[in-house]
């Protein structure tokens, strides 16, 4: 959950272009045989979601701030005392999911406006733990948030006994409010304490969800573009951890993620560019400047499907060497590639589209 930018070497911007079209003709087919009710209900539960991932954080915060100056005050006073002297952790130690979220009818109808689609191509065991790496982060991650943060998609059906749970950016569960909001919904920071604690204090068949690229990968967004870039080759840490628990490596990716919305292209070494990665490194997201298909955060009716590739079987290493950690990254990636070139065209590109790993 960071707001992202992409780099696109073709014309994008604002006006018609070949994937804009393409989603033109898309929108038809699948809004055919839905009634406009039906068509409403699926806009509105995808623009809560989009509105929610842009200012719920910052509504929340403001809103505290505001009641510190009311004669409310003692409320705003006691949840900060608590969040920081009892609570601190508990977004480390697995948060506190519940189904209730996790079942919002809403939901299906978020699903049902792309629509959504999970696939499975091999069987996932409950009785191991996985670290699922998820491609690409698109602008809002969608794929992921509706196959891994949500009942919606079937992920329960599809592997009975695993349990899924999406890791995002750490500094958001120290959000007040909107960290109750993203724990219920059975999320949980990326770090290393909250990891260690997922893969190995609670059983078996965990399966943490990484979105591997995170802000840099934002940036590499590119609808209609040839050749979808993935940021992967330096970053080792899931593989290191993955190898200390035992835990199978397994690549997804989530085809017409990039296709979701227009984007304001910065060339790189612009001044916009420079800005977005000096924003990057001080708070750990990339603002994005994008236009969506109606109301400008609405996205494009792109189908995206969610493809979970097999499991690369991965050894328990307490203290794993950086051979060890070169190797089955190297794994990894190869996976990736082949998950990506085996399922493009079933999933609706051409067959002369590429994947591209930096």
């Amino acid at each position: 959950m960071i707001w992202s930018k992409c780099v696109l070497h073709v014309p994008c911007g604002l006006g018609e272009s070949a994937s804009s079209r393409l989603s033109s003709e898309k929108l038809s087919g699948m809004t055919e045989g839905k009634s406009q009710w039906k068509e409403l209900v699926e806009a509105v539960s995808v623009l809560q979601w989009v509105l929610s991932f842009l200012f719920l954080g910052l509504s929340c915060m403001i809103l505290m701030v505001y009641l510190m100056f009311t004669s409310l005050w003692p409320l705003p006073a006691l949840y900060f005392t608590w969040m920081v002297l009892a609570d601190w952790q508990t977004p480390e130690r697995g948060g506190r999911k519940t189904t209730f979220v996790s079942r919002w009818r809403i939901w299906d109808h978020y699903r049902d406006y792309f629509p959504v689609k999970l696939v499975k191509t091999a069987e996932l065991s409950p009785d191991k733990n996985y670290v699922l790496g998820c491609h690409p982060h698109g602008i809002m991650s969608t794929g992921a948030f509706s196959c891994f943060s949500t009942e919606s998609s079937g992920f329960a059906q599809a592997f009975p006994g695993m349990r899924a749970r999406l890791v995002v950016l750490a500094g958001l569960f120290r959000i007040p409010l909107f960290r109750e909001y993203l724990m219920c919904a059975g999320i949980c920071p990326v770090s290393r304490p909250s990891l260690v604690h997922l893969l190995s204090k609670t059983g078996k068949g965990n399966a943490v969800v990484i979105i591997i690229g995170g802000a840099a990968e934002s940036l590499s967004s590119c609808p209609g573009a040839d050749t979808h870039t993935v940021v992967v080759k330096d970053r080792k840490g899931f593989v290191r951890v993955a190898l200390e628990f035992g835990a199978d490596l397994v690549p997804v990716y989530s085809f017409g993620e990039n296709e979701l919305f227009q984007q304001v292209i910065f060339s790189d070494g612009s001044l916009g560019r420079r800005l977005q990665d000096l924003f990057k490194r001080v708070m750990g997201f990339a603002p994005c400047l994008f236009v969506g298909e109606r109301m400008a955060f609405l996205p494009y009716r792109t189908p995206v499907t969610t493809v979970v590739g097999s499991p690369i079987p991965v050894p328990r290493r307490v203290t794993p060497t950086q051979e060890e950690v070169d190797h089955y990254h190297r794994l990894y990636m190869e996976g990736l590639s082949k998950l990506f070139n085996q399922h493009k065209v079933s999933c609706g590109l051409p067959e002369s589209h590429k994947l591209r790993i930096i």
